[in-house]
């Protein structure tokens, strides 16, 4: 089992950051996958960006905006905002794959931009 601890979500105007954090229960060097996906009201959760494998991917409508970075040593994985628009208001979702491909998620948290 892996729980994940999401915090620093809240609300934003247009054009300002927020900071994301994730942290993990266990070493977040053995897991295969991490990173952030979102879910807006009526739409399918999406990925926003991770590290896999190759190193890090961005969703194409957040390139140049968010930056994914992790500490290991604090089990932690952060999604720097900025430039925030209206349409990235969403539940901002921790993800996590193993090893063993086993898929974890956070609790979520909300990320509210107004124009």
């Amino acid at each position: 089992q892996v729980q994940l601890v999401e915090s620093g979500g809240g609300l934003v105007e247009a054009g300002g950051s927020l900071r994301l954090s994730c942290t993990a229960s266990r070493a977040i060097f053995t897991f295969r996958d991490m990173g952030w996906f979102r879910q807006a009201p009526g739409k399918q959760r999406e990925l926003v960006a991770e590290f896999n494998s190759g190193g890090t991917n961005y969703a194409d409508s957040v390139k140049g905006r968010f930056s994914i970075s992790r500490d290991n040593a604090k089990n932690m994985v952060s999604l720097q905002m900025a430039g925030l628009k209206p349409e990235d208001t969403a539940i901002y979702y921790c993800n996590v794959v193993t090893a063993d491909w086993r898929t974890y998620w956070g609790q979520g948290t909300q990320v509210t931009v107004s124009s």
